[in-house]
């Protein structure tokens, strides 16, 4: 067979950790306690500070993609789960076209290819870790000193190992769901809920008022003498989050519920059990969250390198035309040029009536880059029509009408149609929800509707396979 990439992290595969598989069949009840137990440590975590550093009020090189990356700034989230997805994204893709060499049915294969991910996210947190101080993030490098450096990314490597550990608990069967789906979904819900019901104040210039969407509608009604216009100002007010920005994130969170319910439902037949019959259901959005989860991870990098790279050569030509930023009031970083600006949604109606074109390229560039990922994804992951044959003919089952020659024929009218058509929508959903001004970005929502969609469904699941709702505690 002659040498693999694989065979190169052998030597480091026994010093990497793992958790390993569950011997005996976990209780549902365990299930949501660990899962629990994981996010409570997550939890934990994005309220931990990071020791030794300097200054937390400069830029933040997230700022755009650090909810939906499970981040906290100045905390052991800092990193969240960005270098997870990078590293596995890579890897998939690696696999995918071939340059890396791996055969799913063998045992060793598989764990190698495991802790190949595990490695090159663990050497992703190190690189992330190391930009940061030398970009100033956490304040003069010169004034941390190698020592404080130092220990800023150890800090972030073992958060890393961590975040990577609880993925690894929930997703080999001690927990529900992923790791990663749980950390999101928890932090755009977070996001979510702060901005309607937050209590802080801040100073606008027409007075003090309140950060929550709701407490600042009670607020100018219960202060302002004419309520029509403390109305249209909780309706509308700029820079804050609003009403109407409220409303348009429950509209979202209601169409993509509906959509969810969209499938086609494929009649299959077992060969070996005679009469037993049943369903292959091919949803609509058949690769689920993993096109909007890949193009967050895409961009995020983007523009952390983008950011980067412009804070330390602002005068250079190449990377104006990667992305040129301009530090806000309030202490982010926003594209104001090049191709990372065409690719950040924009703010407002207004901001998308003085720049059609960048709305144009913003809409261009969602809906390619989410039907482009579901399309790859389905190749990579082994949900192509060609893999769900041979899952079926391994089963015992065919679909009725069709020999298991045309199976393969029969199941590629419907899945690549399905995984682009859905990332299509999916980047459609995540686009109406920018210019609407959902709280929480776009693509947060439809992150966080369809991993709690999913949830649900394993609740649903489990209740029924235990016999109704009290079998479940």
């Amino acid at each position: 067979m002659g040498f693999r990439f694989l065979d190169i992290v052998k030597p480091f595969a026994s010093v990497i950790p793992e958790v390993g598989q569950p011997d005996r069949k976990i209780p549902f009840r365990e299930k949501i306690l660990w899962t629990a137990i994981c996010l409570f440590i997550f939890l934990v975590c994005s309220q931990v500070p990071l020791y030794g550093i300097r200054s937390n009020d400069s830029s933040d090189p997230f700022y755009w993609m650090k909810v939906i990356m499970a981040s906290n700034r100045g905390t052991l989230m800092e990193l969240g789960i960005g270098p997870i997805v990078t590293s596995g994204m890579v890897m998939q893709l690696l696999a995918g076209v071939k340059l890396i060499e791996i055969d799913q049915s063998v045992k060793s294969d598989r764990d190698l290819f495991s802790a190949a991910q595990k490695l090159f996210g663990v050497l992703i947190c190190i690189g992330q870790a190391t930009a940061y101080i030398w970009s100033g993030t956490y304040g003069d490098p010169a004034t941390i000193g190698f020592g404080g450096a130092f220990l800023i990314v150890l800090q972030l490597f073992f958060a890393g190992i961590i975040v990577m550990l609880l993925d690894e608990l929930l997703q080999k069967g001690y927990g529900i769901g992923s790791g990663i789906s749980l950390f999101i979904a928890t932090n755009i819900c977070e996001n979510i809920v702060w901005k309607t019901f937050s209590p802080t104040t801040i100073n606008t210039g027409r007075g003090t008022e309140f950060e929550g969407a709701v407490i600042a509608l009670f607020h100018l009604l219960v202060t302002r003498s004419d309520k029509t216009r403390a109305l249209k100002e909780a309706f509308y007010r700029q820079n804050l989050p609003n009403i109407t920005n409220l409303l348009a994130t429950v509209f979202i969170f209601l169409v993509v519920i509906y959509f969810q319910g969209f499938r086609v439902d494929l009649p299959v037949k077992n060969t070996r059990l005679r009469g037993q019959q049943g369903t292959y259901p091919i949803k609509l959005f058949y690769t689920s969250n993993i096109p909007i989860i890949l193009q967050s991870a895409l961009v995020s990098n983007l523009y952390f390198v983008s950011q980067l790279l412009f804070r330390q050569f602002p005068t250079n030509i190449l990377i104006n035309l990667i992305g040129a930023w301009r530090e806000t009031d309030y202490g982010g970083f926003v594209p104001v040029g090049g191709f990372v600006y065409y690719i950040s949604p924009p703010h407002s109606m207004m901001a998308i009536l003085a720049d059609p074109f960048h709305a144009l390229f913003y809409i261009t560039f969602m809906l390619t880059s989410c039907a482009l990922f579901s399309k790859v994804w389905i190749e990579v992951s082994g949900s192509s029509a060609k893999d769900v044959a041979k899952q079926l003919k391994e089963q015992g089952m065919t679909m009725k009408g069709h020999r298991d020659s045309s199976l393969v024929k029969e199941l590629n009218r419907y899945i690549p149609t399905a995984a682009a058509f859905g990332g299509l929508c999916i980047g459609a959903l995540t686009v109406i929800a920018d210019f609407m001004g959902a709280i929480g970005s776009g693509t947060g929502i439809l992150l966080a509707v369809t991993i709690i969609y999913q949830y649900f469904e394993t609740f649903v699941k489990e209740q029924q396979d235990l016999g109704g709702l009290a079998g479940l505690f």
